[in-house]
């Protein structure tokens, strides 16, 4: 096989045509068979088909443009931004590529082209079964190798390349000779039918609407099989390049193919902004922050903002317990209780303390006032005289811990959100800030000396970013020495951060202008160096293992 005409995605029909009267005697065998060495994707244009893969993607090879047409190699081109990073201390360690769709399609060639160099198969054979290993190159060397071939095709469900010859000898009729499709019943000439190497052959306007349906409607591309009742053999690329003309179809078939190719790469991570292509590539996974060409900045490990210096562990946690709580947990604090028996959450709707819990399975009655069980209130009828009852102090302690719970996680919730919420304003800060730099130009100073207003949002947004974490990873820290250090440097941090704010807030005259600059660059610099100390404290205690954690 030649190196590189096996790995050719672009689709030439008028090639195809002229190999298909090339000659006579193969014309009733291979007619309907593309080239099996060919790798074929398609060559259609990138536009937006309406592909939702998943998350925030909303088309994941659509609309690219290349961001530039080379790789971007470097360590994540700056620090901090809209993801908070720690700066370039962590990123310059860490380097990776932002690859393009087409990229991406030929880094899958070639992967294709290595394996192939040693087990010599037909490209579209040796997709499936990369597919088929998660794309791990070692793992299906390892079993192509272990003697038992028939067991692998069998598990990928394709038929061995070696068997083609046999199989394609089931086919005798005459090309002038009608046959019915076996899915619409109605007859056509032979040369109306192709198949796959099982042998079931349907017309092509079926296996069009088929493949059509499968891609379109049911978002299946490398899973596709042959649509004979029990026939489990997949179909390759070739075959679905060849018999969908619809470009829309093709192209999302090609961002299934390359979405699961992505997916099943640990080197590889789509960029989470919802309108970017782009995928990064690193040399090893990890929990590191990497930025894009779009400027999202995101943590490789888990494809969230950059979140140091919370843990991607800590940071699911606490965003699961905000999509659970956040909504309903200042109304549940103000307006109900939990049954002391099975701890469900009750709301009074009268005004008598004589509480049935609704619970099926429990039906506990109890006072609404201490908590306790209603049957020795006696005659004291819906009023409470028990509250040195040991079961109803045992039941009010309970609630109380429950309650105090919750007053910890709104604690740090609202602070985390307020953080967040300034962060989304001061991002606003950069249109503001430029009309400030081009005011300040006019009163003599030159573009360079207006630097250091930019140079502050960007402190500022970094440092929101940080604060906004700072909580979630406090949330989890149970209370020793080092967490007292901790929230010194927090606190400190967070009031810089506000005074820094509220100078960049200020309207600005020609009277304060030197004033104001100095008082920004000083507090500017403050920040980096606080949030630079705080950072290097936490990641000194992750090292030492100087945190303890809570259990939520």
């Amino acid at each position: 096989m030649d190196s590189d005409e096996g790995y050719n995605y672009e689709f030439d029909e008028d090639e195809e045509c002229s190999e298909e009267d090339s000659g006579a005697e193969e014309e009733e065998e291979d007619e309907d068979e593309p080239d099996d060495d060919n790798l074929d994707l398609g060559e259609v244009e990138l536009v937006e088909p309406g592909l939702g893969v998943g998350g925030e993607r909303d088309g994941l090879l659509c609309g690219v443009t290349g961001g530039g047409g080379g790789s971007a190699l470097g360590p994540g081109g700056g620090s901090g931004g809209g993801g908070g990073g720690p700066g370039h201390e962590q990123e310059e360690d860490y380097r990776y590529e932002v690859l393009t769709a087409e990229q991406i399609l030929q880094h899958m060639v070639e992967c294709i082209r290595e394996v192939n160099e040693v087990i010599q198969n037909p490209a579209t054979i040796t997709r499936i079964l990369l597919s088929h290993f998660n794309w791990d190159k070692e793992k299906l060397m390892e079993r192509y190798f272990d003697g038992n071939l028939e067991k692998l095709f069998a598990e990928c469900h394709v038929i061995n390349p070696s068997k083609k010859s046999r199989t394609r000898q089931m086919n005798t009729r005459s090309s002038a000779q009608d046959m019915p499709c076996q899915i619409c019943y109605l007859n056509y000439p032979n040369s109306y039918f192709t198949g796959l190497e099982c042998g079931h052959k349907f017309c092509m306007q079926c296996w069009s609407e088929y493949l059509t349906t499968k891609i379109m409607e049911e978002g299946m591309g490398q899973t596709i099989s042959c649509p004979a009742h029990g026939c489990d053999i997949l179909v390759d690329d070739n075959t679905v390049m060849r018999l969908i003309t619809d470009s829309k179809v093709k192209l999302k078939y090609q961002h299934l193919i390359t979405n699961s190719f992505v997916e099943c790469n640990r080197l590889l991570k789509w960029c989470p902004a919802p309108d970017c292509h782009h995928v990064v590539k690193v040399q090893y996974p990890d929990a590191k922050p990497v930025r894009c060409k779009c400027g999202r900045q995101f943590c490789f490990n888990c494809g969230e903002n950059w979140h140091d210096p919370v843990k991607c562990k800590w940071l699911k946690k606490w965003i699961k317990k905000c999509d659970d709580d956040s909504e309903t947990s200042n109304w549940i604090a103000a307006n109900t209780k939990e049954c002391p028996k099975c701890h469900v959450t009750i709301e009074k709707d009268g005004g008598c303390n004589h509480m049935v819990c609704r619970n099926q399975n429990c039906k506990a009655e109890f006072c609404w006032v201490c908590l306790g069980p209603w049957e020795p209130h006696g005659s004291a009828w819906y009023n409470c005289n028990r509250y040195n009852e040991d079961d109803a102090k045992a039941a009010r302690d309970a609630q109380e811990r429950s309650r105090a719970a919750l007053q910890r996680y709104l604690f740090y919730c609202n602070r985390y959100m307020n953080h967040m919420q300034s962060l989304r304003f001061e991002h606003k800060l950069y249109a503001q800030v430029k009309q400030k730099m081009e005011e300040m130009q006019q009163h003599n100073m030159s573009w360079i000396e207006v630097q250091f207003l930019k140079k502050a949002v960007d402190v500022l947004c970094q440092c929101r970013a940080t604060l906004m974490y700072t909580y979630v990873f406090a949330f989890y820290l149970k209370k020793n020495n080092q967490s007292i250090i901790f929230e010194n440097n927090q606190a400190d941090l967070e009031n810089a951060t506000e005074v820094l704010s509220g100078y960049l807030e200020r309207d600005i005259s020609q009277d304060s202008l030197q004033d104001i600059k100095q008082k920004v660059q000083d507090k500017y610099r403050y920040c980096e160096s606080r949030r630079r100390v705080l950072l290097q404290h936490v990641h000194e205690g992750y090292e030492k293992d100087l945190w303890e954690y809570i259990e939520d």
